[in-house]
């Protein structure tokens, strides 16, 4: 099972397109600057670290 679960994103979330920009231009800015909110990211990949980062709540939109 893929962590973190879609489920606790959307509880964030709210929209699973948001969800993909964000977590695509956040992996985006991480591969530039190298630089990660969550301490000890299980995921190896930028995109997997930014939803890391969405659910740990360092991560959001303003509305």
């Amino acid at each position: 099972m893929l962590e973190p679960s879609i489920d606790s994103l959307l509880s964030k979330i709210n929209s699973k397109y948001t969800l993909v920009i964000l977590s695509a231009k956040r992996a985006r800015q991480m591969s530039e600057t190298k630089k990660v909110l969550v301490e000890h990211p299980k995921s190896h990949q930028y995109v997997g670290m930014a939803l890391e980062e969405i659910e740990a709540g360092k991560l959001f939109i303003q509305e």
